[in-house]
């Protein structure tokens, strides 16, 4: 595991459990998305208000409302923002662009596995130890380069995995108290 933010306080001060207060961006974000609910509640008060005078229940106009069909990626961006899955989103997005985020010839030995919201940890997979170390030694640009495009301490650190091990067997030729080839890959 490798740490790559200086400024940010260690994991083992923070309390376990606990989410950081939004700050920065993330604030501001939360910020426009209440002031833009706020805005359209007032907006569909008033649009109430002013067909109730008209003596109407709901009639179709020529101006959009409420009941008008939505583009898809409209819904799609809607129910994001509306369910506050807009950083799982941004983190896929991230494991889609994999190759043009680390180079081909890195994104072709290592593979994003995971990402953890809580601890904020994005865990990879190795096909060999030389390309982990590789990727452990490239861990804090990566990790800024991940943050430049996801919003500043949306990956806090990268977990690098090694490759698996082939598959114990057990059979008459094992010796006694051997771990077998996990010795090796271990």
């Amino acid at each position: 595991m490798t740490e790559n933010t200086p400024d940010e306080t260690p994991a083992a001060q923070q309390p376990r459990g606990t989410t950081p207060e939004p700050s920065g961006v993330d604030l501001a974000r939360v910020a426009l998305r209440a002031a833009k609910e706020q805005a359209r509640a007032r907006g569909d008060a008033a649009q109430q208000r002013k067909q109730a005078r008209r003596g109407g229940g709901l009639r179709s106009g020529a101006r959009a409302d409420g009941r008008d069909p939505m583009a898809l990626g409209a819904a799609i961006n809607r129910l994001l923002t509306e369910r506050g899955w807009e950083t799982p989103a941004a983190v896929g997005g991230v494991m889609g662009r994999w190759p043009q985020i680390v180079g081909d010839d890195l994104a072709k030995h290592c593979v994003p596995q995971r990402y953890d919201e809580d601890e904020r940890v994005l865990t990879v997979q190795c096909d060999s130890t030389a390309w982990a170390t590789q990727l452990r030694l490239l861990a804090p640009q990566l990790v800024a380069r991940l943050n430049q495009d996801l919003g500043h301490g949306t990956v806090r650190l990268i977990k690098v995995q090694g490759p698996g091990g082939p598959a114990r067997r057990f059979g008459p030729l094992r010796a006694p108290g051997s771990t077998g080839p996990g010795d090796t890959y271990g």
